[in-house]
């Protein structure tokens, strides 16, 4: 017997997204939209159990919330006004053919993206709003990753859609002459996403490969909209991140290290993929930031081993990295690319320069990073006060464990070492 909870769960978690952006091209209001999808859902779990599950799941949910949002706004007689209007939307949509409607459900996340990077909002909400919305990221998530607090953050969301509405900013993929003001943000949307699959910022497992995947297929799509160096570039940067993530954490759960990880298990397909956009990019000679990331990560992927990495390439990459963004996270990052290009004692002076500045002070990277400098150059001390900080700013839990980890290992190499 079918467990239709566990299948229902399962598909809100993978395709919900998917379903409310369709049905905010349908409707035009989010809130509308939002409470749809979910009466659409529980119509779901009444109706599978006993017609059966659907040869074409989302088409299901997406046509049950246009007629469950018929009957919201009958219920809600201060929404009357609006029936007609309503109504003819779902009649239009509705009309159309199965192979129309799913090649349109395809890109309608795409055509949200736009819709919420539009220059009439504020490029504070832009993004946020397009996690919170496109992505669905809780808003706790999102102010993590913008370093706000979430009431804030909460408020900004309630503003963007607020502007949306407001403004009649259309649910459509812009012309040719318009993507180049709406595409930086599309792409930071984007590439947060599968950060957040890639690592996500809190909770109990690292990986969130449904936020990833989605991530890579909007890539994708992107691509075949405007194939632009730095769009070719973020896609590359994905795959070449995305071809190690079986091999990032092992079967408990637990973090692995770069040079530590298993290089047989990582996916060649999707580096040879990365490798040959991020060539296509390069050549063009318009190169962006995420271009430069992406070959950082393809010198990473050439070699075999730890111990061949070219590190004086990834230095220089960093150095032209560097001149695009000069943020400090760029710069934490080439500290350790310099450490291991040089010695240990190198890194940690530039990164001590970061912490000084009153820089990176709250990022847990910034004090793990040091830790392990620290340990590798012989200061277990100054070791155990770095990854104790670090352990108290990371939110992850196998982050947590990771840092457990390291802290018991240098009590332990302490110990060994007063013995002798």
């Amino acid at each position: 017997m079918q467990d239709f909870s566990a299948i229902i769960n399962e598909l809100f978690r993978s395709e919900s997204r998917r379903v409310l952006a369709t049905l905010i091209r349908a409707l035009g209001d989010f809130n509308l939209a939002e409470d749809a999808m979910q009466e659409a859902f529980a119509a779901a779990s009444a109706d599978w159990e006993s017609n059966g599950i659907p040869d074409d799941p989302v088409a299901w949910l997406i046509s049950a919330g246009r007629f469950r949002a018929i009957d919201l706004i009958r219920r809600e007689a201060q929404f009357r006004e609006l029936l007609p209007g309503i109504v003819s939307r779902v009649e239009e949509i509705t009309s159309r053919n199965m192979v129309v409607a799913g090649r349109e459900i395809e890109d309608d996340q795409l055509r949200l993206i736009f819709t919420c990077c539009h220059p009439a909002i504020d490029p504070r909400i832009q993004v946020p709003l397009t996690l919170r919305e496109v992505c669905g990221l809780s808003t706790e998530e999102i102010a993590d990753a913008f370093l706000t607090a979430p009431a804030t953050m909460a408020q900004r969301i309630v503003r963007g859609k607020a502007k949306i509405r407001s403004a009649g900013i259309p649910y459509v993929i812009p012309s040719r002459d318009e993507l180049p003001d709406r595409i930086d943000a599309v792409l930071s949307v984007i590439y947060l996403v599968y950060n957040e699959g890639y690592s996500a910022s809190m909770g109990s497992q690292l990986l969130r490969v449904e936020l990833s995947s989605e991530a890579i297929r909007l890539g994708r799509l992107l691509v075949k909209l405007l194939p632009d160096p730095e769009v070719m570039g973020l896609l590359a940067l994905m795959l070449l991140h995305e071809s190690r993530r079986d091999a990032r954490v092992d079967k408990t759960g637990d973090i692995v290290l770069l040079e530590q990880q298993d290089r047989s298990t990582w996916n060649y397909q999707f580096i040879e993929e990365g490798q040959r956009l991020v060539q296509q990019s390069l050549a063009s000679r318009r190169i962006g930031a995420y271009t430069l990331q992406a070959a950082i990560s393809a010198v990473h992927a050439d070699a075999t081993v730890a111990s061949e990495t070219d590190w004086h390439q990834i230095v220089a990459l960093y150095d032209v990295l560097f001149q695009i963004d000069t943020s400090p996270v760029v710069e934490l990052n080439r500290a350790v690319a310099v450490a291991m290009r040089d010695t240990p004692t190198a890194g940690l002076q530039l990164i001590n320069g970061i912490l000084d500045r009153g820089e990176l002070t709250d990022y847990y990277l910034t004090h793990s990073a040091r830790g392990e400098l620290l340990r590798r150059s012989g200061d277990l001390v100054g070791a155990k006060v770095a990854f104790e900080r670090a352990f108290e700013l990371a939110k992850q839990d196998s982050e947590r464990r990771f840092l457990a980890k390291r802290l018991k290992s240098l009590v332990n190499h302490r110990e060994e070492r007063d013995k002798n």
